[in-house]
C-alpha cells in the first residue's frame, strides 16, 4: 500500500546520488577557427593588353598546382557572405562560388573574414602557395593560399596589383606566418619585376557607394561613391560624363 506524506524518490534517482560529487561523465568538444591574412603594398602596373596573363605569370615560382582567376562581383551579389548566418548574402555567395575549386572557395572564406580583399570590385588571382591538401581537396589549417589582387585606378586607369596571402582554420602552427612571409615577399618581387611596373603606390582602396552620388559606371554599374573617378575600379573602363 502507498505510504501517503512521506517523498519517495525513484530507484534511478538513488543510484545517481550515491555517486561521489567528483565523479565526471561528460565529454567536452570545441573547434577554434583563426584566420589570418598578410598583403604587401600596391604597385602600380601600366594598363595594356594581356593583363589577366599577367597576374597569372606574377605567381610564377610559388603556386603548386593551377591557379584560378576571380572577377568581381556583379552588383547583384555585392552583400555576399562566406557566413551562413548572414542571410541572404551566404545564399549569394553560394551561388556565385558554387563552381569554383575547394583552393579558390578556402581562399576567398579566409580573405572576406578578415576584409583583406573587396570582392565588388577586386580583382583576384589565386591557388596553393605552400602546404598540403585534404582528402576533400581543401587546403589544411598549415597551408597557405593567395597570389595577387588587383584593380584599377579610378584617375589614371592604371592597373594596381598587390600579393596577398592567407592561411588558417583549425589549430595554429608556428611557422605558418614566417613561411607566408617569405612568400609574400617572393610575390612582391614578381609584381615589381614586371616590365610595365611603375613603382609602389599609397592609396585607399575604393567603396562603392550604391544610390549615394558618385559616378556609376556604364558599362558595369560599380559606383565610384565621388565625381573625380576617370576609370572604374572594377572594370578598368573610362567613365562617361555628360
Amino acid at each position: 500500500m502507498p505510504l501517503f506524506g512521506k517523498n519517495r524518490k525513484p530507484e534511478r534517482e538513488k543510484q545517481e546520488s550515491a555517486l561521489p560529487a567528483e565523479a565526471d561523465n561528460t565529454s567536452d568538444f570545441s573547434l577554434k577557427l583563426s584566420y589570418s591574412a598578410k598583403a604587401s603594398e600596391l604597385v602600380r602596373i601600366k594598363a595594356g593588353k594581356g593583363m589577366a596573363e599577367k597576374l597569372r605569370e606574377m605567381l610564377s615560382g610559388y603556386l603548386i598546382g593551377e591557379s584560378e582567376l576571380v572577377e568581381p562581383l556583379p552588383p547583384d551579389f555585392a552583400q555576399s557572405s562566406p557566413w551562413i548566418a548572414q542571410v541572404p548574402g551566404s545564399i549569394y555567395w553560394l551561388q556565385v562560388n558554387q563552381k569554383r575549386s575547394p583552393i579558390t572557395r578556402h581562399a576567398l572564406v579566409i580573405f572576406e573574414s578578415t576584409d583583406a580583399v573587396d570582392t565588388v570590385f577586386e580583382t583576384l588571382v589565386v591557388g596553393l602557395l605552400d602546404g598540403n591538401l585534404d582528402t576533400s581537396g581543401y587546403p589544411d589549417y598549415a597551408a597557405i593560399v593567395g597570389g595577387v589582387a588587383s584593380y584599377w585606378d579610378e584617375d589614371t586607369g592604371d592597373l594596381l596589383v598587390r600579393g596577398i596571402v592567407g592561411w588558417g582554420g583549425k589549430g595554429v602552427r608556428g611557422d605558418t606566418e614566417r613561411t607566408a612571409g617569405r612568400i609574400l615577399g617572393g610575390l612582391f618581387n614578381n609584381i615589381v619585376a614586371d616590365n610595365a611596373a611603375l613603382g609602389t603606390v599609397v592609396a585607399q582602396r575604393p567603396t562603392a557607394i550604391i544610390g549615394a552620388g558618385g559616378l556609376a559606371c556604364p558599362h558595369c554599374g560599380f559606383h565610384s561613391g565621388h565625381e573625380r573617378a576617370f576609370y572604374c575600379p572594377k572594370c578598368g573602363m573610362r567613365m562617361l560624363r555628360g
